[in-house]
């Protein structure tokens, strides 16, 4: 399959794009079970917006999977292998809005620096695709830790 793009630099392409939906399913999960688990006064705040923010990550995480797929690569898909190459750790049990915020933050400070990280990757192998998809994944982000600190007061 030729799409354009050297193969010799999609290999290394589709390994950051892995990394990153490793991080990206499991900042997924974590934020599911911010959804479920938030309690006291700022629940229904958060349970909504944990909701907004578990959707659209589900969005990109597609999106990736099947930008991978689209440079003749294979998308991983066991949680045994997110697990084992992600940055981003399973969320603990917290209950408190505070320390889920805060823990949603982390996880999104760590997908911007893989993007940016592969983004630099699909400039690179002039991958105009991939990059878009990553550029506007970005705003979202960035505007989503704004969103977050200001919260957080």
């Amino acid at each position: 399959m030729n799409i354009g793009i050297e193969e010799s630099k999609t290999a290394g392409l589709i390994e950051s794009l892995n990394e990153l939906l490793a991080n990206y399913q499991i900042t997924y999960q974590n934020l599911r079970g911010s959804h479920w688990n938030v309690r006291g006064r700022s629940f229904f705040e958060l349970h909504l917006q944990f909701e907004n923010m578990y959707n659209a990550a589900a969005l990109v995480v597609d999106a990736i999977a099947e930008r991978i797929l689209t440079l003749g690569g294979e998308p991983m898909h066991r949680m045994e292998d997110y697990l084992r190459i992600a940055r981003i750790k399973e969320s603990g049990h917290s209950h408190v809005g505070e320390e889920l915020v805060k823990a949603a933050m982390m996880n999104f400070t760590e997908i911007i620096r893989l993007e940016r990280t592969t983004l630099e990757k699909a400039q690179d192998a002039g991958d105009e695709s991939t990059a878009t998809l990553l550029t506007d994944d970005l705003s979202v982000l960035e505007k989503q830790q704004w969103m977050l600190r200001a919260y957080l007061g």
